[in-house]
């Protein structure tokens, strides 16, 4: 049989280069003169620094000795680029010098400016000793000192990750891998006397998904009290007489010992004081104890609080680091235990008190200001942005939150309610409500609340480009308590006069009267080639052509300040015909769209098509171009030579198709030879053809404004106009025709989503919007069994989007002394059973009911909510007859649903956070949910994502080189792409975990375990913390990390972090899905390693039974279950089943890769081997029974198997040294081998590490190893 290439093994999806990008990377250096040359001319005059030396100037470090008043000098390693206010933070995070905030740092004498770098110091060296020096309080100084003591004394309390507060968040990390087998130096024995066993809800087959595991109990968790109060005292503030002596406030506190101290916060420091709590004597108490910090007085006149203030800090510090930090914003989770409400008066004070400075407009400009003309000053100035919105984030927030309380007075107070705006910190905020009939042309309610999401996609979008001279308003969205809130910052000047006076560009009613501005002609002509936007012209209401750079909905003004500023950016991008607002049908082209019933009818006119799909249907075109240059050029006659040529031209255009060097390579193309006119009509046909605006080079541009049917466009664009019209409706067919179907590669596994989140994250990865979902339901209901997984968060998605806009306009009528009733009542009905008690009266307590006619409304209305849920859930998104079900319990039968999951996608969605407990949705004696259920609300928040451009290149760049099997460059190329996202963005921050995950894994391929688990280890907990505890990127970090621990010689830790992983998994999406296969094939070789077979053999047969299902019996992932299938039941002594197993894989093996293929070759050797041991284990019964021996004689038999994994596991140390030192060459050049080999095919991460690991398995097999 002749043998077929087939990739048996593939590369992450975060190793594959994007299209179009040039394998390699050029020179360090030449990249930074390329951005210089872009900043103009002055950027010759700036220092120009290759990127390797910014990285070691990043990188560099020294050390520094540290006095502070009161202790010992203590050594500390700094970094040449941090501020000298940084290095106060990090002091005041120190364990010495944690309980100090109010001092300066002095070097020989000379204090040291807090924005200085201090590679800028002067005489700041190796070994430099820097002073710290007690500086005076003001009042600002002493509330933040009290602050930080409060933080100090809650630093192991996670009360404020459950209340969302202070940037805290939750991670359980160091609860699975504290008992680590002292890097792996445990012998056999030490491994069997370890439970391996996981609880039942773990075991494949059990229904229960409890959901209390899924915030376990930490250990340095337990309340550890150093005071029982510390609160402002009623005295405040002093009065003027000591106001003259120093006194900035007063505190009051008990400590342990029940003794009660009145305390004076004063410019010098913090002392007792003699009043009590009827009588004000502000003289200081004998003895006079003066302290800088109030840690050190309170630790002078109370043991108890020294004792245990000292305990509470060593374990602070044990923690790690990611641990500590807050994340830049705030991550909520969905589940907070039902907790006691302990005292805490500082956080009392600062509740009713605004914690964030005045923002304003300005302070965003500050940073888009900054130059640029190097990499030093690009990070600088990043970094700056990055800070500035996370600040306004954090602002936006707060004010959102407080206006949809009631706690900000309107700046139009007798207006509508809907109708009202707030100013709050600086910033505007505004509900999501069609005011003054603003949307009425394009869907009221709905279209207002859509547009505040596509204005935020448009600031998005600018805001990438950065184009200077333009300028965009700092933009948030918040959803709270049913209300949309739009927050942003204020254009100087705008607040003095109307509307209709601030815009100089663009339209202020849908086109009848527009506007145009020569400046923002310029600025905006080079945002148009990037977003694709044409340069077009409309009639304003003089009937004289305009011309514009963008849609008429964007409008320019120019502030007070001079500055240009664009708003309304929410047309930034063409619409989609397949939805129409209209009763008027596009009429679509047979290709894709009639076929699944488009166009439809839409709520809202606002339905814009996605910026991928637009690349996506561009690179389609380019495509089509290509070929139908190619093809035109052949017709004609011309000499090898230039065939030749032309094909050289046609290969470079492919690199970066629609960039300005694509254009000008078809122009050279085409005017190869400009005698020869057929060549430009080859062009020119081909151009007409793809729907290019220029007929001459390949360019494809959208006009926004082409269906709006207010703007009106001159009579000599009418062909145009046509020509747009038409490119539209391509694309819409092309997201019908290629796009969906393209979706089905989840039947390839090459995408694995878990959730909602990364459902969608896939959807709009390929340019298609959720308004889809129904579409793609159908397109999924008549295939294989292989997308069952994927149907399942289709409908999961669509009743929970569909639920959500139900419940936030059932929450905007929701009195606030009503809300945890209302919430909990809505979730009753929704996934509560479907009986007669999901009426609202048997929810409430018998101590709020009713009266009897009320009631009965509120039953009806809560039948009414059920009804509205399933009928939006069946009609809204236009799914199949087949899909309809009558109510939430017949979807779950029908689907296989769990009530678990649908309500975490619920309270992700909303915001509501609900009481960590066990929940019984098939009760029907008593409601799912009680009012005392419902613990709190967080807001949703979406915002603008800053990051680092030169990072992102790196890590671009970095994919490319991996993908040609380069890993040390990529290694390097990533490792200088972490310093500079941690640079920009902080430790805290997605792009800073996807660098440490793909540097983990580099480091596991080329066999660097030990890199490889540290790595791993910093990603899991910035998954927790900045992610979230159960995100399927969490999971899958989990899965990563079990991976390197077992290969590190960590079996026992490596199990119970796949134990968590498959729980989290579990709980988020069930069983029935191809994440839990991977998990329990690796749980049955971890097992099989710890020699437990009966676990391992439970774990691989449902693995093997998910893989069947999702792959196909005959695929080579089953091949493999049968395989390690085989290993356990010969461990066993069951050889019948390990022969009938292996000869399973054996056969897969034959008929997809061949008999001469190297894993055919190794199943057809232990094939035999397996039944050699057959036979010989038959002949010794044999012989046994033919001699009459009593049940005795099979004792030493017995004891000879069950020696043989022993034997093995204890030759595991002698093997794995000669691995080291013999084959150490050999397996890295098998490695890179592999990596050539992947790089061609594309399969999940996960898909990668177990097949990886399979074959590390093989070749350790092969000396008698039970190791990766």
């Amino acid at each position: 049989m002749k043998q077929k290439n087939v990739t048996l093994f593939v590369v992450d999806k975060l190793f594959l280069a994007p299209p179009h990008l040039p394998v390699g990377h050029p020179s360090l250096s030449q990249k930074v003169e390329d951005k210089a040359e872009e900043e103009g001319p002055g950027a010759d005059q700036v220092e120009t620094l290759s990127l390797q030396e910014v990285i070691n100037r990043q990188e560099a470090g020294f050390t520094v000795r540290i006095q502070a008043p009161g202790s010992e000098t203590f050594k500390l390693q700094v970094s040449v680029q941090m501020l000298v206010a940084e290095l106060q933070q990090v002091l005041m995070d120190h364990e010495v010098t944690c309980h100090r905030t109010c001092f300066s740092l002095q070097l020989d004498g000379k204090a040291l400016d807090s924005l200085t770098e201090l590679q800028s110091v002067q005489d700041l060296q190796e070994g430099a000793l820097i002073r710290v020096v007690e500086e005076p309080y003001t009042v600002r100084d002493a509330r933040l000192h009290l602050r930080h003591v409060r933080n100090l004394l809650k630093s192991l309390d996670p009360t404020d990750a459950h209340n969302g507060v202070n940037g805290s968040s939750l991670s359980y990390l160091s609860l699975y891998i504290q008992g680590d087998m002292d890097n792996g130096q445990r012998v056999s024995g030490e491994r069997e006397s370890v439970n391996l066993t996981p609880p039942d809800y773990i075991l494949p087959g059990s229904k229960d998904r409890p959901l209390i595991p899924l915030q376990p109990m930490r250990e340095d968790w337990k309340p550890w009290q150093c005071l029982r109060i510390l609160t402002v005292s009623s005295w405040n503030p002093p009065p003027g007489n000591r106001k003259m002596h120093g006194d900035l406030m007063y505190l009051n506190a008990v400590t342990l010992e029940d003794r009660d101290l009145n305390i004076t916060a004063s410019t010098r420091g913090f002392y007792l004081n003699q009043s009590t709590a009827f009588n004000f004597n502000p003289k200081p108490a004998t003895p006079k104890i003066l302290c800088h910090s109030l840690v050190d007085l309170l630790c002078q006149v109370s043991p108890a609080f020294k004792k245990n203030f000292s305990t509470l800090q060593k374990k602070r510090v044990l923690r790690h680091p990611y641990e500590r930090i807050a994340t830049p914003f705030q991550v909520y989770c969905w589940t907070a235990p039902l907790r006691d409400h302990a005292l805490d008066c500082i956080r009392a004070e600062e509740t009713h008190t605004s914690r964030m400075e005045h923002f304003t407009n300005i302070d965003m400009l500050r940073g888009r200001e900054l130059p640029r003309r190097n990499l030093p000053e690009r990070l600088h100035r990043e970094r700056m942005l990055f800070k500035t919105n996370s600040d306004f984030v954090a602002a936006a927030t707060l004010g959102a939150i407080a206006c949809v309380d009631g706690n900000i007075m309107p700046i139009n107070p007798g207006e509508d309610p809907r109708s009202q705006m707030f100013i709050w910190s600086n910033l505007f905020f505004s509900l999501g409500f069609d005011v003054r009939d603003h949307y009425r042309p394009l869907g009221g309610d709905h279209a207002a609340h859509t547009a505040a999401t596509c204005d935020l996609r448009g600031v998005q979008a600018y805001a990438r480009l950065d184009t200077e001279g333009l300028y965009t308003l700092g933009t948030a969205i918040v959803d709270y308590r049913g209300y949309r809130v739009t927050a942003q910052t204020i254009v100087p000047g705008i607040l003095e006069k109307e509307q209709e006076q601030s815009v100089v560009y663009g339209s202020i009613d849908y086109g009848k009267t527009v506007l145009t501005h020569t400046r923002f002609l310029e600025l905006l002509e080079r945002t148009c080639e990037p977003l694709r936007i044409q340069r077009h012209l409309v009639l304003d209401h003089t009937h004289l052509p305009i011309e514009l750079c963008s849609s008429t909905q964007t409008k320019g003004i120019v502030g007070n300040d001079g500055r240009h500023y664009i708003m309304d950016l929410l047309r930034s991008f063409p619409p989609d015909l397949n939805f129409l607002f209209t009763e008027d049908r596009e009429e679509l082209s047979e290709e894709g769209g009639q076929l699944l019933g488009y166009p439809r009818q839409h709520r809202h006119g606002l339905a814009t098509l996605r910026p991928e799909l637009l690349e996506a249907f561009v690179q389609y075109r380019y495509e089509l171009f290509l070929k139908m240059v190619s093809s035109g050029l052949k017709k004609q006659e011309r000499d090898p030579e230039t065939q030749e040529d032309i094909g050289d031209e046609e290969l470079s255009l492919t690199i970066a198709p629609g960039t300005q060097k694509a254009k000008d390579g078809v122009v050279a193309g085409g005017s190869h030879g400009e005698d020869s006119r057929t060549r430009k009509n080859v062009l020119s046909e081909a151009c007409k053809t793809a729907g290019s605006i220029n007929e001459s080079c390949f360019d494809i541009r959208f006009n926004p404004d082409i269906c709006s049917p207010e703007v009106r466009f001159p009579t000599e664009c009418s062909e145009e106009v046509e020509k747009q019209r038409q490119l539209l409706k391509d694309a819409a067919v092309f997201l019908l025709a290629n796009q969906i179907p393209a979706l089905r590669d989840c039947l390839d596994h090459t995408a694995l989503p878990m959730d909602g989140i990364s459902l969608t994250w896939v959807l709009h990865q390929r340019g298609v919007n959720v308004r889809y979902l129904g579409t793609l339901l159908e397109v999924l209901e008549n295939t294989y069994s292989r997308t069952v997984h994927v149907q399942y968060l289709l409908v999961i998605e669509v009743i929970t989007r569909c639920a959500k806009h139900i419940f936030r306009t059932y929450l905007q009528a929701v009195e606030p002394s009503a809300l945890s009733a209302a919430v909990s009542h809505f979730l009753n009905c929704f996934l509560g059973p479907s009986s007669p008690l999901s009426d609202s009266a048997s929810f409430l307590p018998p101590d709020e009911l009713l009266p009897r006619k009320r009631s009965r409304r509120r039953r009806s209305h809560g039948n009414r909510i059920v009804k509205r849920t399933c009928a939006v859930y069946v009609m809204s998104l236009s799914l199949s007859l087949s899909l309809y079900s009558d109510s939430i319990d017949e979807a779950v039968e029908q689907f296989g649903l769990q009530k678990i999951s649908l309500l975490r996608e619920m309270a992700v969605k909303t915001g509501i956070q609900v009481q960590l407990r066990e929940y019984v949705f098939e009760s029907r004696h008593k409601p799912v949910f009680g009012e005392e259920d419902v613990v709190n609300m967080f807001p949703v928040v979406k915002h603008l994502c800053l990051t680092t451009s030169d990072a992102t290149q790196l890590t671009q760049h970095s994919q490319a080189a991996i993908q040609q099997g380069l890993l040390k460059e990529g290694y390097e190329l990533i490792s200088q792409a972490l310093t500079l996202f941690s640079s920009v963005c902080g430790v805290l921050h997605q792009d800073v975990c996807v660098c440490l995950r793909l540097l983990g894994r580099l480091c596991y391929i080329m066999g660097d375990y030990r890199e490889a688990l540290s790595h791993q280890e910093k990603a899991v907990l910035l998954s927790e913390r900045v992610l979230g505890i159960e995100h399927h990127q969490t999971i899958e970090e989990y899965t990563h990390l079990s991976l390197y621990c077992f290969a590190g010689g960590q079996p026992t830790t490596s199990l119970h972090l796949l134990y968590r992983a498959r729980y989290l998994t579990l709980l988020v999406n069930g069983e029935d899905h191809p994440q839990v296969a991977l998990l329990d094939c690796m749980l049955g070789l971890v097992l099989y390693g710890l020699l437990d077979y009966d676990l391992s053999l439970k774990f691989l047969l449902n693995a093997l039974t998910l893989s069947s299902k999702y792959h196909g019996p005959a695929s080579l992932k089953c091949a493999h279950s049968n395989h390690l299938l085989a290993l356990v039941y010969e461990r066993k002594g069951e050889f019948r089943s390990a022969l009938q197993h292996e000869k399973q894989a054996y056969s897969i093996y034959r008929d997809q890769v061949g008999q001469n293929h190297e894993s055919a070759r190794e199943s057809s050797e232990y094939l035999k081997s397996l039944t050699q041991q057959a036979v010989t284990l038959q002949r010794a019964l044999n012989r046994i029974y033919g001699v009459g021996g009593s049940s005795a004689s099979l004792t030493p038999l017995t004891a000879h198997l069950c020696q043989v994994p022993q034997l093995n596991s204890i030759n595991v140390c002698g093997f794995e040294y000669r691995l080291k030192m013999n084959r150490k060459e050999e397996l890295s050049s098998e490695t890179h081998q592999f990596i050539l080999v992947l790089r061609n095919e594309g399969f999940s991460s996960e898909v990668f590490n177990v097949k990886y690991s399979l074959h590390r398995t093989a070749q350790t097999l092969k000396l008698g190893l039970l190791a990766f």
